[in-house]
């Protein structure tokens, strides 16, 4: 008679406790304190990540790991050349495509991809390209230019089979490194359709033109040959995997994108199983994946922001999302803060139209309640520290630009006390980073300059007592946003230069003596208005976040010192004071357009991963 520990080379377990960690699916344990059996089952599902920064359809979508994607080009009013990587958390701007195109198909790695054929007015197009995970490079085009074919391969061994021009084809060809060449055709020519593997082992899935059919075909890298049909006849879908393990998701049933699908089907290498369905229904849809356990959805019809990750796990993912916090306890605009998630403040604002005030409020991570009343009242001021050692100073007590505040105060959580020394010149409207005893106070407005009213060049530091001048920013910069540690290792990003202007593109790093750019900005993963976006302050060695935007935005961005890239965004935006960590953020009163003072708190927890741990009982 066979037992556990001869069937799986242990015994059973007795814990307190039930493990975290290191537990393989079906190991079974003996919890003393809850006196139960207990084990581990694998769960699939779908769970939401940050969003793409340009919701778009139909484009190519490459990268065969879930963590490691790239999508490029796609439908949004008309075809884009937009390029975007995915890293498992979110997605960063990449390098154009040089003919921007929809309908296309992609193949390869994030760093070593091929871009090939599309459809963009007035015809369909046969060029193809090669991504290096900087720049796109053309190189030889398709013989046959078509549409919404079936992928599979790397960016030197391509396959690409079917597609449309206009009506479905059966042409399939293969890409060497240095040239196509026509290989055996599909058995059944259509658009629409789905695949992965590699250029000697592919799948092509489904199809739509002519008729939506289920079909499965294998590729041995000479023929074609039909297999176990899809139990859902669709096109448009999904694909990614290998051809004894993918999976296929999302497309359509009806002509012209009637009958969307949320349906996943998982291929063993014989036969397909429906499987954890979608969140939510989509066309023309992308994504690639390893595997039928592990894939990665993203955008769709109608320009769909939206991306989720599918998981065949012995542990239970939870994306990251923002929630409803408690209110504060009056409404306002311009209001600043610092501090952590559970452990923040605020201070100023606008309550009215007109009135400022300098009240402050503490937040616990539940409820507001009152705190000291800074030294004067204050609107967009420089926020620093923590709740019981924080730092705010400048701003201004009315709307517009005057009067400015040269306040300078410390907070230790009940009371402010005056700093030795104001804020000079008096400004607010700025980049914050550091704490209470290693400030920087970047750009800004205050009295107008001939070359740029209201936008400051200047910046000053803060070392525990006194504020010095410190060396310029490149630019004259008004409703920046800074991050950092210190004086001597700090970020700032966004604003408008000068004060009305363009909004500036840039991210540049500070060191206590020279300003480095190092990026564009949060701008170039989609937010649309960058001026008076509050970051939560952090390290940009590490990481900083921003969010909102005073053009009511909903983006949540992160910084690695290197790149932005997107994170779930929030449910109300424009112009909101923030805090905390970017697994643990928080938002609060801001300005939106219609209303125009917000009360509002929201509460932003990063992705978290569990065991799947369920209790054996009798039955």
């Amino acid at each position: 008679m066979s037992t556990y520990r001869k069937i799986h080379g242990r015994s059973i377990q007795a814990v307190t406790t039930d493990p975290t960690g290191d537990v393989a699916e079906g190991q079974v344990w003996y919890n003393t304190s809850s006196d139960t059996f207990k084990t581990v089952v694998s769960s699939k599902a779908w769970t939401s990540s940050a969003p793409l920064a340009t919701g778009r359809a139909n484009g190519g979508g490459s990268g065969n790991l879930q963590n490691s994607a790239l999508f490029c080009g796609g439908y949004t009013t008309a075809g884009v050349a937009n390029t975007e990587e995915y890293g498992g958390a979110g997605w960063t701007a990449g390098g154009n495509l040089n003919t921007g195109r929809y309908a296309l198909k992609a193949a390869g790695t994030q760093t070593a991809s091929r871009a090939f054929g599309g459809y963009m007015p007035p015809g369909y197009v046969a060029v193809t390209e090669s991504y290096n995970g900087t720049a796109w490079t053309n190189g030889p085009s398709l013989n046959t230019a078509r549409s919404n074919g079936s992928p599979a391969g790397t960016s030197t061994a391509t396959l690409y089979a079917g597609g449309g021009n206009p009506s479905g084809v059966n042409n399939s060809e293969e890409y060497d490194g240095s040239s196509w060449s026509e290989g055996n055709n599909l058995n059944s020519g259509r658009s629409g359709v789905a695949g992965c593997g590699s250029q000697t082992a592919a799948i092509a899935m489904g199809g739509d033109d002519p008729g939506y059919v289920a079909l499965t075909e294998l590729y041995d890298g000479t023929s074609w040959t039909a297999t176990s049909a899809m139990n859902t006849a669709r096109g448009g879908s999904g694909g990614g995997g290998t051809q004894t393990s993918a999976l296929v998701w999302g497309g359509h049933t009806g002509p012209g994108g009637p009958g969307a699908q949320a349906k996943t089907e998982s291929w063993d290498g014989s036969s397909w199983t429906e499987t954890a369905d979608l969140s939510s229904t989509r066309n023309a849809v992308n994504g690639t994946g390893a595997s039928n356990a592990s894939a990665v959805c993203f955008g769709g019809d109608p320009q769909v922001k939206a991306t989720e990750e599918f998981t065949s796990s012995a542990n239970v993912i939870t994306a990251g999302a923002w929630a409803a916090g408690g209110n504060l306890s009056t409404a306002r605009t311009a209001i600043r803060g610092a501090g952590i998630q559970t452990a923040a403040w605020g201070v100023g604002g606008e309550t009215g139209p007109g009135p400022t005030t300098n009240a402050t409020e503490n937040y616990d991570g539940t409820a507001w309640t009152g705190g000291g009343n800074f030294p004067a009242n204050t609107r967009n001021s420089f926020t620093y520290g923590t709740q019981t050692a924080g730092l705010s100073a400048g701003g201004n007590s009315a709307p517009g630009q005057t009067p400015y505040n040269s306040a300078s105060a410390e907070y230790d959580g009940s009371t402010w006390t005056a700093s030795p020394g104001a804020l000079s010149p008096a400004k607010g409207y700025g980049g914050s980073s550091g704490v209470q005893t290693s400030a920087l106070a970047t750009g800004g407005d205050g009295p107008p300059n001939p070359t740029s009213p209201f936008a400051q060049i200047g910046v000053q530091s803060y070392n525990g007592s006194t504020w010095s001048t410190e060396t310029n920013y490149p630019i004259n910069i008004y409703g920046a946003t800074g991050a950092g540690v210190s004086e001597t290792a700090a970020v700032v990003w966004g604003g408008t230069s000068p004060y009305p202007g363009t909004p500036n593109p840039n991210t540049s790093d500070y060191n206590g003596s020279a300003w480095t750019l190092v990026a564009k900005s949060i701008a170039d993963v989609g937010a649309s208005n960058e001026r008076d976006v509050q970051g939560t302050n952090q390290a940009p060695s590490a990481l900083c976040g921003s969010m909102g935007g005073n053009s009511g935005a909903v983006g949540f961005y992160q910084w690695n010192d290197t790149a932005w890239s997107t994170l779930p965004n929030m449910g109300t935006g424009g112009d909101r004071g923030g805090a905390g960590t970017l697994t643990a953020a928080i938002a609060f009163g801001g300005y939106h357009p219609g209303t125009p003072r917000l009360a509002a708190t929201e509460e932003f927890t990063g992705e978290t991963t569990a065991l799947n741990v369920k209790t054996l009982t009798q039955s």
